[in-house]
């Protein structure tokens, strides 16, 4: 490769300097932070700008090691360690290993200075985030002149690649997103979402799914399951073996399952009690009805357990017992720690959403999408745009990531009071703070056992925060930590055994104490759920049939035509 590279330090260390003079503006000059006097900057600030000086020092002398050409970096550096870089042909070319060391040296030194800065943990990581946008967006390997892999594909493909990817990119700004797997690999009721069943009732809101039994008796209390409305039911449906449904329905289970619907403009007026209303509670009294019994197991996913718990706080006291137990998957019921969402969302940006759509409105799927997707701009976005449009190759095909592709739309009042009564200002954990259905919520109603599950590496429900749910609720809780992520430790089949996760005390004590004495256990999550809730589930009757009269007759097949409808 012949292409010249530019000189980065004086580049990166001016970069630097404007960032943090920035900083230091922002923290000094912020309501509620000591103001810088004429006379004087606050000591807090000097102490920073000590730091800063000692910081920038070591900045350069790191870089001074890199001139006039690195060596090519050792094994266990930064710089062949980082998966971006990992490739041999980073290494062939010093000024590229150069360029690339010279990143990641500035990378660092960002980080650096905004632990140092003397700001309140929440502008921290407003500001932590912003950075790691900046940094992850500037990598050399984003850019065709600075990648040697990209460069290297279009000498040998005669530009090729470059034309194929012109043409995904092209495709990509038709979707208005980036493609992250080969879309046509998949059709939803054919290889995803493939469970019998049928939709047996439905509203403005939301479908009934009812699934076919797979075994010859069923346990006497049904299980309703209820995902988050901020995304497609079928993550607990994707494929036969990795289907939480199917793994349900084989342990003996009846299962229902809430397919809540992509938000049309016409919906735009639908808040948090229609969901309540209108989808938790109609479709626990649909199963119920359905299914002949007094009483149901509840499961709910993220913000759907959100949704679960308090419909059913807000049920309780005039219907008892008409849960038996319930399970939360990765929830957040006391929203003290909302893990690197917590950054956007800010008075400022709830009160802008509130003024647009509020009262009328829709919140689009795909800004919730690329919002998430920037929390992992190094998984979710760039490696896409590398492959894609640097190297012209198409996506391969992976189920989890089709169904996060599938955007869905939020009624506008409801996600704006979501926000702010529990991102914002986390009431829901505080009994009568919040009112709804017009009833005041107390989370201590919720008194049937309950099976806690998080996700250790969680970015999005911190499982502390999960765990602080425990001393909310009015019932027995049992916690159990999973490995992995939001999504790849909750999707951990019993049939593959990967994985690992912790059980533990059922005493009081913080979460750290309990991890402490937790049992690590090989393998998925999935069977210890089983059990737990095999306890809850009654004693094994035949399977129910529908009443003749019955009103709630099968509609259409599952998965349902609520579920295909696509995000405008």
């Amino acid at each position: 490769m012949t292409t010249p590279t530019p000189d980065p330090a004086e580049w990166l260390s001016n970069l630097f300097k404007s960032q943090t003079d920035m900083l230091q503006r922002f923290g000094t000059n912020r309501p509620g932070s000591a103001a810088a006097s004429d006379a004087a900057v606050p000591a807090q600030w000097q102490e920073f700008s000590n730091k800063l000086n000692a910081l920038q020092q070591d900045y350069f002398r790191q870089i001074a090691t890199l001139w006039p050409w690195p060596a090519a970096a050792p094994a266990g550096t930064a710089a062949a360690q980082d998966k971006r870089f990992a490739g041999e042909a980073w290494r062939a070319d010093p000024r590229l290993e150069m360029a690339t060391r010279s990143y990641l040296v500035y990378s660092g030194l960002l980080r650096g200075a905004i632990d140092a800065a003397p700001l309140d943990d929440q502008s921290k990581s407003q500001w932590g985030f912003a950075a790691r946008q900046l940094v992850d967006a500037m990598s050399p390997a984003n850019f065709l002149a600075t990648n040697p892999e990209a460069m290297q594909l279009v000498l040998e493909t005669g530009g090729q690649s470059l034309v194929e990817g012109m043409g995904l990119l092209v495709q990509d700004l038709l979707k208005g997103r980036i493609t992250m797997t080969d879309e046509t690999a998949y059709e939803l009721g054919r290889n995803v979402a493939t469970t019998p069943g049928s939709v047996i009732f439905e509203n403005e809101l939301m479908q009934l799914i009812r699934y076919t039994p797979l075994t010859p008796q069923v346990h006497k209390h049904p299980l309703l399951m209820v995902p988050p409305c901020i995304n497609k039911f079928y993550i607990l449906d994707l494929q036969p073996d990795n289907s939480l449904v199917r793994y349900a329905l084989e342990q003996g289970h009846m299962v229902f399952m809430v397919s809540w619907r992509n938000a049309t403009p016409e919906m735009g007026k639908l808040t948090w009690d229609d969901y309540l209303q209108s989808g938790v509670t109609r479709a626990i009294d649909v199963a119920l009805e359905v299914n002949g019994a007094e009483k149901l197991n509840a499961l709910g996913f993220c913000l759907g357990g959100t949704l679960l718990s308090c419909a059913v706080a807000v049920m309780k006291p005039a219907d008892k017992d008409r849960v038996a137990s319930l399970t939360l998957l990765t929830t957040m019921l006391d929203f003290v720690d909302t893990g690197e969402l917590g950054p956007l969302v800010t008075e400022q940006s709830v009160a802008s959403r509130e003024e647009a759509i509020g009262t009328q409105g829709v919140m689009r799927g795909a800004d919730l999408s690329l919002a998430f997707s920037s929390l992992r701009a190094n998984d979710l976005i760039w490696p896409y745009v590398v492959n894609s449009y640097l190297k012209g190759k198409v996506p391969p095909a992976f189920d989890l990531l089709y169904w996060n592709s599938d955007a869905t739309n939020l009624p506008g009042p409801m996600y704006c009071w979501y926000l702010r009564n529990m991102y914002l200002e986390n009431r829901l954990r505080e009994p009568g703070q919040t009112v709804h259905c017009g009833v005041p919520l107390d989370l201590a109603n919720l008194d049937m056992p309950a099976y806690l599950y998080a996700s250790r590496e969680d970015h999005i429900v911190p499982w502390r925060t999960a765990y602080a749910s425990r001393w909310l609720l009015g019932g027995e809780a049992t916690f159990v930590l999973g490995a992995s992520g939001h999504i790849a430790g909750v999707i951990n089949p019993a049939s593959k055994n990967k994985r690992s996760h912790w059980v533990g005390t059922g005493a009081k004590c913080d979460a750290d104490e309990w991890l402490a004495g937790a049992a690590d256990v090989p393998g998925s999550w999935w069977p210890n759920w089983s059990a737990w809730l095999a306890r809850h589930a009654g004693p094994m009757v035949a399977v129910p049939e529908a009443p003749a009269r019955s009103p709630y007759r099968p509609i259409e097949a599952a998965p349902g035509r609520y579920v295909k409808e696509k995000a405008e």
